[in-house]
């Protein structure tokens, strides 16, 4: 399960740095988040740049967590991750069920509104990081070819993860007027 582990800990890792980076590009993308948590309406407003500054720095952990090469190191990174992503799951349903469409700001910039994709991205990133928090308990042995294609895939996929907002909206619908820009 050794290569299970190292690219589950890649993906993550790619997850999470891209999240905390994206969120904390400047100053403008910070307020950009913190409006989206408040618009989330799931933590009072007056609490949601302190709120805001946490899930920066919880995840910023999860990086230099996983960045460690230290099994112990990795398995506290993944379960972190577990954990956050669990809240940010909870606190993502609880707004959709209300009726809430603040963007999500997961990656920094993107307008898209909040809605059951996010929750589904969030619940499968949990069960990742729960296996890998698992699979680099139990130990295993890679092989260095095992290695290279898990950091690569864990790598891929991270990005792609990362990435998914806008790879969805590719394949949204055109609005009529955008199809026709100098008229019919």
């Amino acid at each position: 399960m050794g290569c299970l582990a190292i690219g589950i800990q890649c993906l993550i890792g790619v997850v999470f740095l891209a999240s905390s980076a994206g969120k904390a590009a400047g100053r403008r993308s910070f307020d950009r988040f913190v409006s989206s948590v408040a618009g989330m309406q799931v933590v009072p407003v007056r609490r949601a740049r302190p709120v805001a500054r946490t899930v920066v720095a919880a995840e910023g952990a999860v990086c230099v967590s996983l960045a460690v090469p230290v099994p112990a190191a990795t398995v506290v990174g993944l379960a972190i991750a577990a954990v956050l992503l669990a809240v940010f799951t909870a606190g993502i349903a609880l707004s959709v069920r209300r009726g809430v469409r603040a963007p999500c700001r997961c990656f920094g910039a993107s307008p898209t509104p909040l809605g059951p994709r996010h929750i589904v991205r969030n619940l499968a990133l949990t069960a990742a990081a729960v296996t890998g928090a698992a699979a680099s308990g139990a130990g295993g042995t890679a092989t260095p070819g095992g290695v290279a294609v898990a950091v690569l895939a864990g790598l891929l996929l991270g990005a792609l993860v990362a990435a998914l907002d806008d790879i969805l909206d590719l394949f949204r619908p055109v609005e009529a007027q955008a199809q026709h820009p100098y008229g019919t």
